[in-house]
């Protein structure tokens, strides 16, 4: 129970990795909410929780939107009487290199991944201020760090998370907010499905990984969990990067 007693929002939380770290803070004792547009699958997930004896809501959310994340926030202090963490996970690929990329499709990119945790943790901090203190956690990539031959508009939003969550991170220490950035490697979830699914790209993806296998989403779950709890109290401003040893090479 390394949460006991703590409420979390999670955006993106209906599936991949957010729907791993709603689970195991349930477990853990966290209330959570469930942010998302997919409807469906964050309201299974939710009902997944409760059947197993957590504490979990869902509310419908696009992250783009100022007053989507106030009802959410709202949903989660109405619920559960205040707000602990917030998990900012949910995001959007683009792989394309910079001239194959459209403006349409970089505002889209950086609206969702950027934008996103922005407005999460702007909404968030009052809040968890009225707590006595949180901790928010922005899911950043090893793409926030180094570069690729793709991805132009993913790098540059990720990395935007990166140096956001650093500045919030010293901005809000003295209120007991702790801000950190989580950079998973190569995992296996929705988002990448369909793209691990051609051999050529996982087998490279697994040669360019030194413990030799993708990433699952519970092994980011628990890098966030450990964020959540006190026993990160003293760590704010870091990256915590889960690859394998991808970027150690």
């Amino acid at each position: 129970m390394r949460v006991a007693g703590k409420v979390a929002l999670i955006s993106g939380g209906a599936r991949g990795i957010g729907g791993a770290a709603a689970r195991l803070l349930a477990r853990e004792g966290a209330a959570v909410v469930i942010g998302d547009l997919l409807e469906d699958e964050g309201r299974e997930t939710a009902s997944q929780i409760i059947d197993s004896g957590g504490r979990a809501m869902f509310v419908a959310m696009d992250v783009t939107s100022e007053d989507d994340w106030r009802r959410a926030i709202d949903a989660a202090v109405s619920a559960y009487g205040k707000l602990d963490v917030l998990v900012n996970n949910a995001g959007i690929s683009g792989r394309f290199i910079v001239e194959e990329t459209s403006v349409e499709l970089w505002d889209r990119v950086m609206a969702v991944n950027a934008k996103g945790v922005f407005l999460g943790a702007k909404l968030a901090i009052p809040v968890m201020r009225q707590a006595g203190g949180g901790s928010v956690i922005n899911i950043s990539s090893i793409y926030g760090l180094v570069g690729s031959d793709s991805g132009a508009s993913y790098h540059a939003s990720k990395g935007a998370v990166r140096i956001f969550t650093k500045s919030a991170a010293i901005q809000y220490a003295k209120d007991g907010i702790r801000v950190n950035s989580v950079h998973p490697g190569f995992v296996d979830s929705p988002m990448t499905e369909s793209y691990h699914e051609q051999p050529e790209i996982r087998e490279a993806r697994v040669a360019a990984t030194p413990l030799g296998r993708m990433g699952l989403p519970e092994d980011i779950a628990s890098g966030i969990l450990y964020l959540a709890s006190d026993e990160s109290s003293f760590v704010t401003g870091s990256e915590l990067v889960i690859d394998g040893g991808m970027t150690a090479q």
